[in-house]
């Protein structure tokens, strides 16, 4: 046997070893069972209130796809001015309303006298929500007027900005004076803004997972180490594939299962994905087109529409 034999079946029996050694050593534990997860079927959410339907982020939108009968709306929130929170997607105006620059160049006033169906185009390339869908929406609003909905909320304002700064404490403050902590997912793509609102919430509230909260699971489902993961999120929100990874692999799922961590998916456009991911094992699908889901595992009632009116 050569040296570099001997050496490369030392560093494998050295591996084995470990491997063998941390799975007698470790004993994960799942996540605690929390009320605004808790359901029985898979779940739809409406991506930004069903943005294939209405004008996103609108009361056109959410007014939609609550007669469509789904379990709640996934939503993004930025703070304004006058400091407070709006459900709102995009880091500018431009794309979906008639104003320019930020959310936090506005007070919410000036933002809900806005035309946030401004953009939004039908089917023919007319604009038929133009002065039709209102404006800005508060978060508030939305958790008063939809009180039996889920409604997972993503911060959208970067930590390092004044905003960002804020939104933790600000959205705290609304989810308890709405009474919504039993019925929100809070996240964000920035684990360490979801952290800082866990320091208002003391994990009275669901979290989802960030980036490195997902790539920590995924690396350690994969490298065979996953007994070792400690999960630090209640749910996982996650696309089909990141890069080159693919994040819907049954196993996968199961693996956060048996945590206690159900798997949702966005955004999910049609009826095929949303079947098979299900039959995968997710407990959520998030879409832009909930009528799609008509009658899928306890989706909406209402068979699916012919026109895509608006989707993007």
């Amino acid at each position: 046997m050569t040296k570099k034999k001997k050496v490369a079946l030392t560093v494998a029996a050295a591996g084995a070893a470990a491997w063998a050694g941390s799975k007698i050593l470790s004993k994960p534990e799942g996540r605690t069972s929390v009320p605004a997860l808790d359901y029985d079927v898979p779940i739809i959410l409406a991506h930004r209130g069903g943005a294939g339907l209405a004008p996103e982020n609108t009361m056109a939108a959410f007014e939609r796809a609550a007669g469509l009968g789904v379990h709640g709306f996934e939503i993004d929130v930025h703070l304004t001015k006058d400091e407070e929170v709006i459900v709102f997607h995009d880091e500018t105006l431009g794309r979906t309303t008639d104003l320019d620059g930020r959310p936090g160049d506005y007070t919410l006033a000036e933002l809900e006298e806005a035309d946030f169906g401004y953009h939004h185009a039908g089917a023919d390339g007319s604009y038929p929500f133009r002065g039709k869908a209102g404006g800005a929406v508060p978060l508030r609003r939305l958790l008063e007027d939809f009180p039996h909905m889920l409604v997972n909320i993503d911060m959208k304002d970067a930590p390092d900005t004044y905003e960002g700064g804020l939104l933790p404490s600000k959205l705290w403050r609304v989810i308890e004076e709405a009474d919504a902590r039993h019925r929100v997912v809070v996240t964000s793509f920035h684990d360490s803004q979801i952290d800082r609102f866990n320091l208002y919430a003391r994990n009275q509230i669901a979290l989802g997972a960030g980036e490195q909260e997902v790539r920590r699971a995924y690396l350690a489902f994969a490298s065979g180490f996953g007994h070792l993961y400690q999960p630090n999120a209640d749910v996982f929100q996650i696309p089909v594939r990141s890069g080159m990874f693919p994040l819907d692999l049954p196993p996968f799922i199961r693996f956060l299962g048996r945590l206690n961590i159900p798997v949702h998916y966005w955004t999910i456009n049609d009826r095929p994905t949303m079947e098979r991911l299900i039959a995968a094992g997710a407990k959520g699908i998030i879409t832009d087109r909930p009528d799609l889901a008509a009658g899928l595992a306890g989706g909406p009632e209402e068979e699916p529409e012919d026109s895509q009116d608006g989707l993007e």
